[in-house]
C-alpha cells in the first residue's frame, strides 16, 4: 500500500504538482515519528506522481532513514547552511506549484522553498491536508479515549482536594501533576484554571487568587497520549451556587445537548453551531456569548471541523468534535462546559464521562 497516496490525491486534487508536510500532527500522521520545530528547517514533499523526497538535518538523518522513507533526502549541516539542501531539492523534484500547511509551515521554510524554485506557486492546503485526519481510526479513537480517561481521573482528585482558600496555581500545580501521575504523555495544552470573575475570560490564565466561598471556578485541561489529545472544560461552585449561577449553569447545560441531539453521521458543523447558539440567544444571557461550539479534536488539540455557523461542512461518522457553550460576563463570572463527542452513522457517542450535572465543591 502507497502511504503516499492519499496525499498525491489531495495535491491533485488542489491542482498542484504536490504537498510539502513540516513537522507537525500531518507529518507525525504519515511518518509515525515526529521531529522537533526549530531553526533548522524540515521538510517532505509529496508529488501527484513519482517518488516524494525530503530535506532532514544531518543531525536527524539517522533517525530519519530509520522510518524506511523511500525517496531522495537532502540533508545539511548547522556550519553549511540549508540553502544548498532546498537547491538540491528543486534540481531533482521540478516543480511549478506547491501546496503547505498554511498554520504550521513558518515563513522561513516558506521563503527557502520560493528561493530554490524560482516562481514556484504555493498555495495555502491546510483544509484538504489536515482534512486527511478529519476520520479517527479505531486506533486513533483509543487513544483519544484514554487522554480523555487520564485527564477525567486527574480532574476527579483534585476537585476532591478543591477548598476555600486554594489559589488557582495550586490548584492549576495539582492538576497537571495529577495527569502525568494517571500516565499522561503530557498535556495537550496549559491547563485553564479560572475562579470568580476570572472564569469569565475564555482563554483565563491561573493567578494568586485565593478561592472565596461561592466562587465559580471554571477548569479547561487536556492530557495528551499516544500522540491525541483530550479537551474537558468543567465548571464547579464553591461551597455553594447561587440561583442566578444555577439558572446559568443550566442553560449552559441545555445549550450542549440539544447540539447532541442534532448530531449524527451527515450533519453539517453549522446545523450543530446553530442548534447551541439558538439556546443561548433565546435564554435570559444573549449578551453573554462569546464563542462558537467546538472544534475538532485528535494529534490537535483544535483541528478540523470548526464548529460554527456559516460552516456547512459535512460530518462524518468518525469525526470528532468538542462541544463547548459558554456564557461569559466579567463583571461575574464565566460558565463552560465541553464534551468530547464521536459522531456515529446513527447519532454520536460521549467520549467524556465525567458527570456535568451542578457540582459543588469545597
Amino acid at each position: 500500500m502507497d502511504r503516499f497516496a492519499e496525499y498525491r490525491a489531495a495535491a491533485k486534487a488542489l491542482g498542484t504538482d504536490a504537498i510539502a508536510l513540516v513537522p507537525g500532527a500531518n507529518f507525525v500522521r504519515l511518518m509515525g515519528q515526529d521531529f522537533s520545530t526549530s531553526e533548522r528547517p524540515t521538510l517532505i514533499v509529496v508529488p501527484v506522481t513519482g517518488a516524494p523526497a525530503a530535506i532532514m538535518p544531518n543531525l536527524e538523518l539517522d533517525s530519519f532513514t530509520a522510518l524506511d522513507f523511500s525517496g531522495a533526502v537532502f540533508d545539511w549541516r548547522d556550519q553549511d547552511g540549508y540553502d544548498a539542501a532546498f537547491a538540491a531539492l528543486a534540481a531533482h523534484l521540478p516543480l511549478t506549484s506547491l501546496a503547505v500547511e498554511g498554520q504550521t509551515m513558518r515563513v522561513f521554510v516558506h521563503h527557502a522553498l520560493a528561493k530554490a524554485y524560482h516562481g514556484l506557486r504555493i498555495i495555502d492546503g491546510e483544509r484538504a491536508i489536515s482534512g486527511l485526519r478529519l476520520t479517527k481510526t479505531y486506533d486513533d479513537i483509543a487513544a483519544l479515549t484514554r487522554a480523555i480517561r487520564i485527564s477525567e481521573a486527574a480532574l476527579g482528585e483534585v476537585l476532591d482536594t478543591v477548598r476555600v482558600g486554594m489559589t488557582e496555581r495550586e490548584i492549576e500545580a495539582r492538576l497537571i501533576a495529577a495527569q502525568f501521575a494517571h500516565g499522561a504523555d503530557g498535556m495537550a495544552f496549559s491547563p485553564i484554571v479560572a475562579a470568580s470573575t476570572n472564569s469569565a475570560l475564555p482563554h483565563a490564565h491561573a493567578r494568586d487568587y485565593a478561592l472565596e466561598a461561592g466562587d465559580t471556578l471554571l477548569i479547561d485541561f487536556g492530557a495528551r497520549w499516544g500522540g491525541f489529545c483530550a479537551d474537558i472544560t468543567r465548571t464547579v461552585f464553591v461551597g455553594h451556587a447561587t440561583d442566578h449561577q444555577a439558572a446559568v449553569y443550566q442553560t449552559v447545560y441545555d445549550a450542549l445537548e440539544a447540539g447532541l441531539a442534532v448530531t449524527r453521521a451527515g450533519v453539517t458543523a453549522h446545523e450543530i453551531d446553530d442548534a447551541v447558539q439558538s439556546v443561548l440567544e433565546s435564554s435570559p444571557w444573549p449578551d453573554r456569548m462569546l464563542t462558537k461550539t467546538g472544534h475538532g479534536l485528535g494529534r490537535q488539540v483544535h483541528e478540523e471541523p470548526y464548529v460554527m455557523r456559516g460552516n456547512h461542512q459535512i460530518l462524518p461518522a468518525g469525526t470528532v468534535y468538542t462541544n463547548e457553550p459558554g456564557l461569559y460576563d466579567t463583571a461575574e463570572f464565566g460558565v463552560r462546559i465541553e464534551d468530547d463527542v464521536l459522531v456515529t452513522e446513527d447519532g454520536y457517542r460521549l467520549l467524556t464521562t465525567f458527570p456535568k450535572t451542578l457540582t459543588v465543591v469545597g
